[in-house]
């Protein structure tokens, strides 16, 4: 038996709500509880980063690293949304940074920073040259080191690991320039 072109339709439409209505709860579950979607606000990760691009920021199981990629949302100066930062040591190290040279040493290795925008100069607010990173906190950098707002600032110092909302794992938007980010 053939079922009339109304309820034919009707059913295809009541398939596809379903579908969509699936969909919306699995972005809204994974982005609740695996990840979460954040805009860069600023050209302090230049050239990682790039000013209004979309993060995915992986929240669950994640425990900072050494060259992590991060977002942190803390109050710091006129900073009110999330502060994207590279860390670059973790409770016990010791950061040495040497402005004269260009370089910070973590436990007296210096870093080989291929990413940085280009060479450092101290800035009058970058006031933190050598630092032994309390427990339970990180010392974070932006890739843009010249205009970077970091932890070489008194205001912000090491930063507790409670700030750290994720590890920025994906470019989502704009869609040129997806992909992962190291």
């Amino acid at each position: 038996m053939e079922q009339r072109p109304d309820v034919r339709a009707a059913r295809e439409a009541h398939i596809w709500l379903q579908t969509i209505v699936a969909a919306i709860v699995a972005l809204v579950l994974l982005f609740v509880f695996v990840g979460r979607p954040v805009m860069v606000d600023g050209d302090s990760m230049l050239p990682t980063l790039q000013d209004r691009e979309l993060m995915l920021v992986r929240q669950v199981g994640y425990t900072p690293e050494p060259g992590d990629v991060v977002v942190l949302r803390k109050e710091f100066r006129n900073v009110i949304g999330p502060i994207v930062k590279r860390i670059i040591a973790v409770e016990g190290q010791r950061v040495e940074i040497d402005y004269a040279a260009g370089t910070v040493a973590v436990d007296g290795v210096v870093l080989a920073e291929d990413y940085i925008l280009e060479p450092m100069v101290q800035q009058s607010w970058q006031s933190i040259t050598t630092l032994t990173v309390p427990e339970g906190c990180v010392f974070v950098m932006g890739d843009n080191r010249n205009i970077s707002d970091d932890s070489r600032d008194e205001a912000l110092g090491a930063v507790e690991e409670g700030y750290v909302l994720g590890k920025v794992e994906l470019v989502l938007f704009p869609f040129q320039n997806f992909g992962s980010v190291s």
